[in-house]
């Protein structure tokens, strides 16, 4: 069954296509044990990071996985002067250099493939452009995506939430989320999937914000 088209998701000037006091304000009304936690954590201070393309956000995030930020950051900055000095490349520049050099700049075997997988579905219009991404479903944007070698739903899904500003988006497989449910709704055992979906139904439009939430749950 096809689903039905969107109109345009434009961002606020914080970058939300929500608003936060909105969001607050229903999550609170919809589960109190969420609005003991959020009266905890105070204020909701997520915003997106603004991004120039969905190319140049996959490609950070393909070569941060697994590595700290310092180290990815020199990595990255290493594959930018390789592939186009003085600016972020695009994918012809990155098709441009040969497997050998991205390696020689200190991305993997892997990251190489699914940098250059990111490139030439970009260039072939599976990822698509941030115009057409606005008009487009989470699960439509999650399956587009993970089409592409080296990014999964959970890349996607931090996607979504952080730079897209997503406002329902439940990232259930993240350990930081699953910890946090469980601090608060299960004196510290980590949850069941389907326990979560359940309660998260009740978060429903906002479960980004939820999520948030219990990601600062593990700070308390």
């Amino acid at each position: 069954m096809a689903l039905p088209a969107l109109t345009p998701r434009l961002a606020r000037p914080d970058g939300l296509t929500y608003d936060p006091d909105l969001a607050c304000q229903s999550l609170a009304e919809s589960d109190p044990r969420l609005a003991a936690l959020m009266a905890r954590v105070g204020p909701f201070t997520m915003r997106p990071q603004p991004t120039q393309s969905l190319f140049a956000a996959l490609m950070r995030s393909i070569v941060y996985q697994q590595l700290t930020g310092k180290a990815a950051a020199t990595i990255l900055g290493r594959v930018t002067r390789t592939c186009a000095p003085g600016r972020f490349p695009t994918p012809r520049q990155v098709l441009a250099i040969s497997p050998e050099r991205l390696r020689e700049a200190g991305l993997s075997t892997a990251k190489t493939a699914a940098v250059r997988d990111l490139a030439s579905k970009t260039l072939d219009g599976t990822v698509p452009s941030l115009a057409r991404i606005r008009r487009m479903h989470d699960e439509e944007i999650i399956e587009r995506l993970t089409a592409v070698r080296g990014i999964g739903r959970w890349t996607v899904e931090m996607l979504l939430i952080f730079r897209l500003g997503r406002p329902d988006v439940f990232p259930v497989m993240d350990l930081g989320v699953r910890k946090g449910f469980g601090l608060v709704f299960l004196r510290g055992r980590l949850p069941e999937t389907s326990v979560m979906l359940r309660r998260g139904e009740r978060w429903t439009p906002y479960r980004s914000v939820a999520s948030w939430y219990l990601w600062r749950a593990l700070e308390l």
